[in-house]
Formats: C-alpha cells, sequence, structure tokens
C-alpha cells in the first residue's frame, strides 16, 4: 500500500484551504450583520451623585466664615463697650481679623477653582465693580460738598459687592447671548 496521495482530477478545480476566505464573490458569514443606524444607542452610565458638601463647598466654607466673624464681631464690640477702658480692647477689637482672613483664603481658593469662562466672568466683573464703584464714591465726595449727608467708609464695600454682582449678572448674560 503506497502513502503518496492519488492525483487530482483535472477536470475538478483545485480546492485550497483558504481561497474562498478571501473571495469577494463568496459569501463566509450565514448571518448579515445588523446596520449600525438600526441598533439601539447604547445604554449610557449612570451619573454619578454629586453630594451637596462636594457641590457647594466653597459657599458653605464661606458662610460658616462668615457666621464666626459675625459671632465674634457682636462678641467683641459687647466686651469692648463693657470695658471701654481696659488696655486690652485693641486685642479683642483685632480678633474679628482671624474669621475674616479665612473667610477670604475661602474666596481665594473659590475663585482659583473656577474654569476659563467663569474666571473671565469674574475678571471683567471685579473690574467693573472697581471703576463703577470708584466713581460712584468720588461723585458722592463731592455730593458731600455741596450738602448732601456723610456717609461712612463702611458703606464702600457694599457697593463694591452690589456692583460687582451686576457686573457677574451682565456678564454672564451676555457671555451666553453670544
Amino acid at each position: 500500500m503506497s502513502t503518496v496521495p492519488a492525483p487530482p482530477d483535472p477536470t475538478q478545480p483545485v480546492e485550497t484551504p483558504f481561497a474562498d476566505a478571501a473571495s469577494p464573490f463568496k459569501r463566509t458569514a450565514a448571518e448579515i450583520p445588523v446596520p449600525i443606524y438600526n441598533m439601539p444607542a447604547p445604554p449610557r452610565p449612570a451619573a454619578p451623585v454629586a453630594s451637596t458638601w462636594v457641590t457647594y463647598r466653597s459657599q458653605i466654607n464661606f458662610g460658616l466664615a462668615m457666621v464666626a466673624f459675625l459671632m465674634i464681631l457682636v462678641g467683641c464690640s459687647m466686651v469692648i463697650e463693657a470695658n471701654p477702658r481696659a488696655d486690652w480692647t485693641l486685642y479683642v477689637a483685632l480678633l474679628p481679623v482671624v474669621p475674616g482672613m479665612l473667610a477670604l483664603v475661602i474666596f481665594v481658593r473659590a475663585l482659583m477653582r473656577l474654569d476659563d469662562v467663569q474666571s473671565r466672568i469674574q475678571l471683567y466683573a471685579i473690574g467693573l465693580a472697581l471703576g463703577a464703584s470708584a466713581l460712584t464714591t468720588f461723585g458722592y465726595g463731592f455730593f458731600e460738598e455741596v450738602g448732601m449727608p456723610h456717609l461712612p467708609p463702611a458703606t464702600v464695600l457694599p457697593v463694591v459687592a452690589v456692583f460687582w454682582g451686576l457686573g457677574t449678572a451682565f456678564f454672564t448674560w451676555r457671555y451666553r447671548r453670544s
């Protein structure tokens, strides 16, 4: 018995193992794939739930610093009124500066965490507040010379805050409009 294979039949085509796989004319898969436009959308991953602390951390910290500032301010003013002649009243009067500095640090850190657009809006708003409050306070100073009532210097900060809020609202509206 011979181990040599029989010669192929010359009337039949030659079959190679991979002849059909590369043929563009023969279908190699039994199923037709579903077109992409008929497929359902992939499921969306669930959005992570952000806690109130994570979302409003800066506002909560700033609010707590302001509450501490007001509590210490009221306490210090009561102590100073009760002991007007004491030598240590200067040190007691400086105590509200500590939570005020803490509030300032929290505020600056919150500004540093803003993205580019928000920081540009805040820069424009602070610039507008600085210029508008300077014009308002200097203009009112001239009005005081002609008889308007005198306002204490503590009214400057609320004027700056009002102009800053108006500037933030205006520049946010202007950015969203464009």
